[in-house]
């Protein structure tokens, strides 16, 4: 295989270099920039041939800034895609500030995927960060700003973990390289713990479903983007075959499951539902195979693609009803009928229907597992693609889009917003019935079949069986306004109401022995002033009888001291 040497500028600061116009332009060019910056960071990414970027000497260390190769290109290629859509999607709204950060988040997305050594990644990691918190924030509103602030300072321990590791891992073996790091060592093990954080992995992940419903109806399709796919990314990158992810990875496919099935609002179901489809990633990298790694590989691709798709149908039912509970909606593909099939089409990707994307991708994880002779695992993946099915696959449209009639009536929504959806709805399906270009960009020969008729029949079957399940216990599944309690009550409630009730008492108490100080320094200051003080005996003038007693007392005491001590 062949190498270049490549540019030491990465594909996607231009992206990002470029939104910082976005500010300085008029509205009628603005549209130009939105679509045209990310189209032309497609195209660099595409072109990119195998190869690094010259070396960049900074103090004692060599950072190598770009790297090309077939995994970095997928990703840098959904990235970059992703950031198109989504600002075709978002390209009336309002919020100058968020289609900046959002344009930023995507170009440091790209350059963590072309990022030749651990410092570069690290620097556009940060950068991800702060992008990412100003698109939550950007959307206004007090519950907004909170979530914003938790998700910032969440995000800064991940970025200190991240950082720790990597110096750690410098002192230990002298490199900055990405590949094959080792999780067992210090320095390995706080990388991975960094990157985790970033994947939503336990016991951290309720960050997502905190911040993520808050963004506006736009900024959601972004972010569900970005962070947790770069963090499979650096997994895939770093550690391939690490046997714990497979544990990790198992538990936030059924985290995601069940507090999904739980929620009431729409797009809280969708933000655990990114926990759990990120779960099947994490468990392919687990596993470690070519066929594993190739499966979280295409399955991130298509996840981006569906995800998005399934907020772009939620996003637009905001947009034009202000409501995001499943309780106030219902009825909606009367007058939403666009935006009803779009999000059906997502639904049944998210679901790994045959002819649809998903389909082609979560099923190279549950033959890794077959293939290495897991069963326990296989089996779980399979159970969890019947829960997936429920929750995303039919609670999300039904309650929607079909549930008893709510009353409303909004039209579709703007044409963009329609475009959007169609063009990702299409790569669904496309991608679905035509997988061979998508499996042409993995970093490892493909040689798996998807629709085999064993395979096809099998997941029919569970699909099914699944609506069926569903629809017999329809009565239990229907929401009402509850709020389901994750891991983040324990800093956004517990632990303020601990601080304030322990300031409380520290207050107190300081008032306390504030007042005790205060009398007591009080009595010694009114000693002083009563003997020592202007009207004091020892402050008055004394008389001359007065003084010439006391010059006869100290001669007496001197004549006593010559003649009987001295």
């Amino acid at each position: 295989m062949t190498t270049a040497t490549i540019s030491l500028i990465p594909p996607g600061a231009w992206l990002a270099l470029g939104a910082l116009l976005l500010p300085l332009i008029g509205r009628r060019f603005r549209p130009t920039l939105i679509l045209g910056l990310p189209l032309v960071t497609l195209w660099l990414v595409w072109t990119m041939p195998n190869g690094a970027s010259p070396v960049l000497p900074v103090f004692d260390y060599q950072l190598v800034p770009v790297r090309s190769d077939a995994l970095g290109r997928l990703f840098g290629i959904i990235f970059a895609l992703m950031a198109f859509v989504g600002g075709l999607f978002a390209l009336r709204q309002k919020s100058t500030v968020e289609l900046m950060a959002a344009a930023v988040y995507a170009g440091s997305a790209i350059c963590v995927a072309l990022a030749g050594d651990l410092v570069t990644l690290f620097v556009f990691w940060e950068i991800m960060a702060l992008a990412s918190t100003t698109v939550l924030i950007s959307s206004g509103g007090e519950r907004a700003v909170q979530a914003g602030m938790r998700y910032f300072f969440v995000h800064v321990f991940g970025g200190s973990l991240l950082m720790a590791g990597i110096v750690v891992n410098l002192a230990d073996t002298g490199s900055l390289a990405i590949d094959g790091l080792d999780a067992g060592t210090i320095g390995g093990g706080l990388i991975l713990a960094g990157v985790l954080l970033n994947a939503a992995a336990p016991p951290l992940s309720a960050w997502l479903a905190d911040a993520y419903p808050e963004a506006s109806y736009s900024g959601m399709v972004t972010l569900s983007a970005f962070t947790t796919k770069a963090a499979v990314y650096v997994l895939i990158r770093a550690f391939p075959g690490t046997e714990i992810l497979v544990a990790v990875g198992m538990f936030m496919i059924f985290y995601g499951i069940i507090y999904a099935l739980l929620e009431n609002d729409m797009r809280r179901i969708l933000a655990y539902s990114i926990v759990n489809q990120v779960g099947f990633m994490v468990t392919g990298v687990g596993i470690g195979t070519e066929m594993a790694l190739n499966g979280a590989a295409t399955h991130a691709f298509t996840h981006i693609i569906y995800k998005a798709l399934l907020l772009m149908s939620a996003g637009s039912v905001l947009y034009q009803t202000g409501k995001r509970k499943c309780t106030d909606l219902g009825g909606l593909f009367q007058s939403m009928p666009v935006t009803m099939l779009c999000g059906v089409i997502g639904a049944l990707a998210i679901s790994s229907f045959p002819l649809t994307s998903g389909f082609v991708s979560k099923s190279m994880i549950s033959q890794a597992a077959v293939d290495e002779h897991l069963p326990l695992i296989w089996f779980l993946l399979m159970a969890a693609s019947a829960g997936v099915f429920l929750h995303a696959g039919i609670k999300f449209p039904w309650f929607v889009f079909f549930q008893k009639d709510s009353g409303l009536r909004p039209p579709d929504p703007p044409w963009h917003m329609r475009a959007a959806m169609i063009l990702f709805a299409s790569l669904c399906v496309g991608l679905g019935i035509w997988p061979q270009p998508l499996y042409a960009l993995l970093p490892n020969p493909v040689e798996y079949v998807p629709y085999t008729v064993p395979h096809v029949v099998n997941m029919l079957q569970l699909l099914l069986f699944s609506g069926l399940a569903f629809f017999l216990m329809l009565p239990l599944m229907k929401r009402s306004l509850t709020i389901t309690l994750d891991v983040d009550w324990f800093y956004r409630k517990l632990v303020p109401w601990v601080a304030t009730r322990s300031f409380g008492s520290v207050a107190a108490m300081y008032h306390r022995w504030e007042t005790f100080g205060r009398q007591q320094i009080g009595e010694v200051f009114g000693f002083l002033v009563r003997h020592a003080g202007p009207h004091s005996v020892a402050a008055k003038t004394p008389d001359s009888s007065y003084m010439a007693l006391v010059v006869v007392a100290l001669l007496g005491v001197f004549l006593f001291l010559r003649f009987f001590v001295w």
